[in-house]
């Protein structure tokens, strides 16, 4: 599967088949937050959320592909991601875009 953020696909023609998304909320465990609200006080990365909004992505990702691919589609083009704050150490990131149809 196909998948890019440009509105179009140099040098190919296609079918707009429609909308997909994929979406996910994510969370770390209670031990890695004490640890990672410690961290606020000194500063720098909190890694283990890096790791976390990076997982959520991919499967946020996997999720609109497998959509498109039910859909018979060949690539999503227009790929876009958001994310959102669902509760305290609670995130949801959705990536969506449009299924299309190489010609």
């Amino acid at each position: 599967m196909l998948i890019v953020t440009t509105e179009t696909i140099p040098d190919r023609s296609y079918e707009v088949l429609g909308l997909v998304q994929g979406s996910t909320i994510q969370t770390v465990n209670v031990v890695r937050d004490i640890g990672s609200g410690l961290k606020t006080l000194i500063g720098g990365e909190l890694t283990k959320y890096t790791d976390m909004m990076a997982k959520a992505r991919q499967l946020a990702t996997d999720r609109m592909a497998e959509e498109a691919a039910r859909m018979g589609a060949d690539a999503v083009v227009c790929v876009r991601y958001s994310s959102a704050s669902v509760m305290q150490s609670a995130a949801e990131v959705m990536a969506y875009g449009t299924a299309v149809r190489l010609k």
